[in-house]
């Protein structure tokens, strides 16, 4: 075995009250493509900000090709040939190609220079840009694009990504994975997160799997299923989301024509929605990011007023009602950002869960708060869903992401909701977690409420949707039924190729 490139040696981080990683040894290769794995709070994103030197370790060390390694700030790690793609783009809209790629650069050439390396560096990998494109009009996968061709620009030795494929149509899946793959055989190692399995056995020579801070396993992925690495992540047999096939009821939910003018510069209007849901069914709605997907469940939850008479429950125009009227008739939702939107960092689980259950839980009397109704409520979230928190009186900002979403999604479930409209359900939530919260919304479906998944995730839109439409532009594809609808014809409906032939089921 040759001299790895990285390796970590008994890495250790505690915070107050928890253990982030404790004791974590392993080594990375020079092309080599190495996951890492775990559920949610099991320390991937601890491990990873030690090595891009966003964070310092306890105890333990580093060494980069044999050199002590201990990064004070992300720009030393990049110095060194430590490079990150984070699952959040840090880019700015206003600004084109090559400034964004120019403010990530410790020494970066002139605009000219660089706007050529760009063309020449993009091509080179196949991933073709115009340094002059404002980022703004740029879809999410060429966003991604911007991300990792500033990191390719700076020659890095080992490449982080987290959770690149979130945002991607699976025909820009394979566009990327022909690119890690050429990086791959050009030397450069790859330290990937993702929880989407089968795509970390397509892809990766080794995984790390962590759970509760501490490395558990090293495994290969190609000879090890999708289940037995959700299994060793989560210590235990996982469930796999189940639901009894029955008849659907009335139309709950109908949309009629719906449109609306985008929010802002860079938003997206909505032109012309047309679909229904019945008591009963899952409408899966799939979409690359930056289609309309926040714009449509603004309109559906009342954050944005139609004055049309667009949307209706059981045939009662709800258009011009806002999100307290609308969840007074059963209508809820949970937006993708669960930070800042669906939940505020700063208050406490109990005082979130207050703002949105206010009314179905009965939470003031008299122009009163009962915080201990809504104390209690969000302990019965927290046991139901297995949030990780010591406590409802924890301030939202300190739950992992992951956790966050599980708090969040039953928040809204536990009402009993009519209709649920729901964006990004299971992102970035591990295996385990995902399986739970997809069954909570098959057995929400299953009693008769009617439930839209609007969802990056292919795969999870498949396993629990009844039927299936696309958002391109604004625009929704025909309805389909999911059997018998290959990834391929989701691939080209999220892309704008639609068959008209095919009518609403």
């Amino acid at each position: 075995m040759t001299e790895p490139l990285m390796r970590l040696s008994g890495l250790t981080k505690a915070y107050p009250g928890v253990v982030a990683n404790s004791d974590v040894s392993f080594d990375i290769h020079k092309g080599e493509v190495h996951a890492l794995l775990g559920e949610n709070g099991a320390g991937k994103s601890t491990l990873v900000k030690m090595i891009y030197g966003l964070v310092r370790p306890d105890t333990g060390t580093m060494t980069l090709s044999a050199s002590p390694f201990a990064p004070s700030a992300p720009s030393a790690a990049r110095l060194s040939g430590v490079a990150m793609v984070f699952q959040h783009f840090s880019l700015f809209e206003a600004l084109d190609v090559a400034e964004n790629i120019a403010l990530g650069m410790e020494n970066a050439p002139k605009q000219r220079d660089l706007a050529a390396k760009i063309k020449d560096v993009s091509h080179q990998y196949g991933l073709p840009l115009d340094p002059y494109m404002r980022v703004g009009d740029l879809s999410a996968g060429e966003r991604q694009r911007v991300e990792i061709i500033r990191c390719l620009l700076q020659n890095p030795k080992l490449l982080i990504m987290d959770e690149p494929t979130s945002v991607l149509t699976p025909q820009e899946v394979e566009i990327l994975f022909k690119t890690l793959r050429q990086l791959k055989s050009e030397g450069t190692a790859i330290l990937y997160i993702s929880h989407k399995l089968e795509e970390i056995r397509s892809l990766c020579d080794t995984a790390t799997i962590l759970r509760l801070g501490k490395k558990v396993a090293t495994c290969t992925p190609a000879n090890t299923s999708a289940n037995e690495l959700a299994e060793m992540m989560v210590g235990e047999t996982l469930h796999v989301p189940e639901r009894a096939a029955g008849a659907f009821g009335d139309v709950l939910l109908n949309v009629n024509n719906l449109s609306l003018p985008a929010p802002s510069e860079f938003g997206t209007a909505l032109k012309d929605v047309n679909f229904e849901v019945r008591a009963g069914e899952i409408l899966g709605i799939g979409g690359v990011a930056g289609n309309g997907q926040d714009e449509l469940l603004g309109a559906l939850s009342g954050e944005v007023i139609s004055q049309q008479n667009s949307v209706t429950v059981r045939s009662k125009d709800i258009s011009r009602l806002g999100p307290q009227k609308r969840r007074a008739l059963g209508v809820l939702a949970a937006p993708e950002e669960r930070l800042g939107h669906a939940a505020v960092p700063d208050m406490s689980l109990f005082e979130n869960a207050l703002l949105s259950a206010s009314l179905r839980k009965n939470m003031v009397k008299s122009g009163f708060i009962d915080w201990r109704i809504a104390k209690d409520y969000a302990d019965e979230v927290i046991k139901a869903f297995d949030v990780r928190t010591p406590s409802s009186a924890n301030a939202a900002r300190s739950l992992s992401g992951g956790n966050l979403q599980k708090f969040v999604i039953g928040r809204e479930v536990l009402q009993a909701p009519d209709i649920l409209i729901v964006n990004q359900p299971t992102w970035g939530v591990d295996a385990s977690a995902a399986a739970s919260i997809r069954q909570s919304l098959m057995d929400l479906a299953e009693k008769g409420a009617a439930v839209v998944v609007i969802s990056q995730d292919l795969d999870e839109l498949m396993e629990i949707s009844d039927h299936f439409a696309a958002l391109n532009e604004g625009r929704m594809s025909p309805i389909r039924p999911v059997q018998g609808l290959s990834i391929e014809e989701i691939g080209l409906m999220m892309g704008g190729v639609h068959n008209t032939s095919e009518s609403a089921a």
